[in-house]
C-alpha cells in the first residue's frame, strides 16, 4: 500500500490533518505527520520527515504532501525512486491520497487523485 507523509511547519497542523485524513479515509492507510522541529519549534526537520518515510513505507512508493515554503524544500530532500511530491492543497490532498491509498491503488494512482483537489471548488 502507498504511503503518505504530511510535511508541515507546524507540528499539531500536520497531526491534526493526519487524524482528519484518518477518519475520513480509514485507519489502514500508512500515515504519519512530519511537523515542526526536532524540538518542537515552527520549521522543518529532514530528519522528521527521514523516519516518517521509514515508518510508512511498505514497499509500493511514499508521497509527500508539503505544506508551503521550506517544508517543500525539505521534501525535495528525500524525493527519489518511489519518494514522489504532491503539489496539492494541504488539507484536500491529504484526504484525497488517503482515500485512494486505501483502495489498494498504485503510486500513480494515489499521486493524480491528490493532485485532482487542486481543481476542488467549494461554490
Amino acid at each position: 500500500m502507498v504511503g503518505i507523509v504530511l510535511i508541515s511547519h507546524s507540528g499539531p497542523l500536520a497531526a491534526e490533518v493526519a487524524v482528519l485524513a484518518t477518519q475520513i479515509g480509514g485507519t489502514g492507510v500508512p500515515l504519519a505527520a512530519a511537523g515542526g522541529t526536532d524540538d518542537g519549534g515552527v520549521g522543518t526537520s529532514p530528519g522528521l520527515v527521514e523516519a516518517a518515510i521509514g515508518e510508512v513505507d511498505r514497499g509500493d512508493g511514499v508521497i509527500l504532501i508539503p505544506d508551503l515554503g521550506s517544508s517543500v524544500l525539505t521534501a525535495r530532500l528525500m524525493e527519489g525512486p518511489g519518494v514522489v511530491i504532491a503539489d496539492v492543497p494541504f488539507v484536500e490532498g491529504a484526504i484525497a491520497a488517503v482515500v485512494t491509498a486505501g483502495t489498494g491503488a498504485s503510486l500513480e494512482a494515489v499521486l493524480a487523485a491528490a493532485e485532482e483537489s487542486r481543481n476542488f471548488r467549494k461554490l
